[in-house]
Order: structure tokens, then sequence, then C-alpha cells
């Protein structure tokens, strides 16, 4: 499906650009320097940090999907955050053995701790940053299968982060060019990403996938609410009828077409489907995403009926 294809290069409000270089400096030096697994004490925004990681991904950046062995250990290490939220050493080492490096510390704008696991993006393999609020036990997954491409996509799902307490983003390490397209984590089943997102389902976790979509490609909506393969829920429902008392146009997957945009071939999706867990696609027009009024809008809305059993 085609999509605006503008690079993101904006900056979050109060970061000026510089501090932003400054950031994506950082950010690559921590990456090379530090030892897979180890615990980076900072206090960076990690907001920041995940804007700093989608200015780095490319189509032609390094992309390999794990082995089977290694998607084995991805779900390992969801299943000991799931289990066991509190073992922050136990979850390190999980996920250190995978080659993500861990941070962990007190977000400057919730004031609520955080973990982050996070892989570089200009090296293979590539596979993302997952970020945990610490504040409360893990409830909901807020997913960017598509950043530095679905543009804001990433902003969008830092907001509903910082919104949400217990919530966990799970943001794509790569631009979904990359590799031949195999970084196009939400229609690849042997992706990092897809394991965990199904291991989050399989321990009764919601998901919210954030997409974007063209104007053009749908004029007369602004947002596509579905529910993929799945039943229609009514946490789908409450989010399409909030979106329109925002003042959003909606195009209800499951009332009508919506121009392909129904995310019924997410790989993502489809696991739900299968295992009984809630999962809510949405597709955001540019002229949605490109206004932070209107993303205040969805994620507030969004944030108040999240899609939890």
């Amino acid at each position: 499906m085609s999509r605006t294809g503008t690079r993101h290069t904006g900056v979050r409000p109060g970061i000026v650009f510089p501090v932003a270089l400054a950031l994506i400096t950082l950010l690559v030096g921590c990456a090379s320097a530090a030892k897979p697994g180890r615990s980076v004490a900072h206090g960076d925004d990690p907001g920041a940090i995940i804007e700093a990681h989608t200015a780095q991904v490319s189509a032609d950046g390094p992309y390999r999907d794990p082995t089977s062995d290694e998607r084995a250990r991805g779900r390992d290490a969801i299943r000991k955050l799931l289990a066991h939220p509190d073992d922050e050493a136990g979850q390190d080492a999980a996920f250190g053995k995978l080659g993500y490096t861990t941070a962990h510390g007190v977000d400057p704008i919730t004031n609520r701790r955080y973990s982050m696991f996070s892989m570089s993006p200009t090296s293979a393999p590539a596979w993302g940053i997952l970020l945990v609020d610490r504040s409360a036990p893990p409830r909901v997954v807020f997913e960017v299968p598509h950043p530095g491409f679905d543009i804001n996509t990433d902003d969008l799902g830092v907001s509903l982060y910082h919104l949400v307490p217990g919530s966990v983003l799970l943001v794509a390490g790569q631009h979904r060019l990359a590799g031949g397209g195999a970084a196009d984590v939400a229609h690849n089943d042997k992706s990092m990403f897809h394991a965990m997102a199904t291991e989050f389902a399989k321990g009764g976790l919601g998901q919210v996938q954030l997409h974007g979509f063209a104007d053009k490609n749908l004029p007369d909506a602004q947002v596509v609410v579905s529910t993929g393969v799945g039943q229609v829920t009514k946490a789908a429902k409450d989010i399409a009828d909030g979106l329109k008392a925002g003042g959003l146009i909606v195009c209800r997957a499951w009332a009508t077409t919506c121009g392909r945009l129904e995310g019924t071939s997410n790989e993502q999706g489809k696991a739900a489907d299968e295992i009984g867990a809630q999962f809510l696609h949405l597709e955001l027009g540019w002229v949605v995403r490109r206004d932070p009024q209107l993303r205040d809008v969805v994620a507030r809305v969004v944030a108040g009926h999240l899609p939890i059993s």
C-alpha cells in the first residue's frame, strides 16, 4: 500500500536541533561501546532516544531476521518480564544474551521508572527497542512497526506510553524496506518484533499497532480503525466513536471497506486472533500525523479505551 514517503526530520517540542544531533551521537556511541546486556544508568528522556533511533533508520540500513533459537530466547525474555517484573537483573541477562543494551532510569516527563532494551539501527541485527513503564504491571503493548516510514508514529507511541502507566512500547529496529523488505515486521512472522509481540499476546496483553497512510489513498477518511482479521471489540468501537467525537473522520473496517487499510494481512493481528488476544490496528492519515494537536486527540482517545481483557 502506498504511504507518504517523507522522511521524519522534525524534532520534539523543546529539543533544538543541535541537542537532537547530540542525542543521536550519544545513542550510537553507547550502542557501540557498551557490552550487550550491560545496564547503563542515565537520565535521558527515553522518548528522545527513540526519536534519535528513528532518525537513523534507512531503506538501505542493516537488518537480519533472528534464528529460530534467537526467537525462542526472545520469547523467553518476554516471559521473564511478565512473570517476574521486579527481577531486573534476570531480565537484563535474558535480553543481554540477545545483544540488547539495557538501561533503567526515571522518565523526566512522567517521573515514572522505566527499563529500555535497545539495539542500534546502524548495525545488524537491528531488532529495535522495547520500553517498559515500571510503575505498574505490564498491561498493554503499543507497537510501532514502521519507524521512519510511517512518519510520527513513533511520536504517537511515546505519547501513549507517557499516558498509560504499565504500558510497553515496542519499536521496530529498521526502515520497513531494509533487508529486502524483511524489516517490514508487520508482515514478517520470523522477526523478533513478531516473536515478542506474540509472546505479550500469550501473556494476556492487548496490542495497539500504529500505522500511517498517504491522504490521497483514502481521501474520505483521516483514521482507519480495525481489528485486523479478529472480531470487532468494544475497545475498537469505543475508540472509533471517541475519534469521531474528537472531530476526526473515521473509517470503521468492520462496517465498510477502507481502501485496503484494514490490516487483514498483519502477522501480529493474525497471531493475536489465533491466541484469542485483543489487537487494534490504527491507520492514520498524514493530515493527522503531521499535526501535534490531532496526534494528541488520538493518543488520549486510545489511552481512554485500551484493548484490555
